[in-house]
C-alpha cells in the first residue's frame, strides 16, 4: 500500500466540521473533553452536547460543530472524538464505491490519483488501529 499521506492528508479546511450532521460522543470521550476544558461532564453536556435517543452528540452552532474555532481549527483537537479523528476514512467506503466518490468530492484531502482500492486499504488500516 502507498504511504497514507500519498492517498490522504488532511488539509485542515474545516469543511467536515460544517453542516447539520454531528458526531456522537461516548462517555469516555465526554470525560476526556470535559477534563481538557476543565469542566465537569455535566457542565460539558449542558454547554456543548445534546442528547439524541440513546446517544449524546456535539451541538451544531451556526451550521458547524460547536468546537469549530474562529481560526478554522478544532478547539478540542487533542481530544476530539474517534469519529472526527477517522473522518473521512469512514467504513461506508468499504462496501460502496459511490460513498467513496461522494466523500472524495467533498474532501480536498484525497490525492487526485488515489484509487478506490487504495482508499479501501487505508480505511481498513485505520479501523484496525482503533
Amino acid at each position: 500500500m502507498k504511504e497514507k499521506t500519498a492517498i490522504f492528508e488532511c488539509k485542515m479546511c474545516g469543511h467536515c466540521c460544517h453542516g447539520e450532521a454531528t458526531v456522537s460522543v461516548s462517555p469516555k470521550e465526554q470525560k476526556k473533553i470535559a477534563e481538557f476544558l476543565n469542566l465537569s461532564v455535566e457542565e460539558l453536556k449542558k454547554r456543548y452536547l445534546r442528547p439524541k435517543g440513546n446517544i449524546t452528540e456535539m451541538k451544531i452552532v451556526d451550521g458547524h460543530c460547536i468546537f469549530y474555532g474562529k481560526d478554522g481549527l478544532c478547539t478540542i483537537h487533542p481530544v476530539k472524538p474517534f469519529h472526527c479523528k477517522r473522518w473521512p476514512l469512514h467504513p461506508s467506503i468499504l462496501g460502496d464505491e459511490n460513498a467513496w466518490k461522494a466523500i472524495k468530492a467533498d474532501c480536498p484531502g484525497f490525492s487526485e490519483d488515489a484509487t478506490y482500492e487504495e482508499v479501501k486499504d487505508l480505511v481498513r488500516s485505520v479501523l484496525n488501529e482503533s
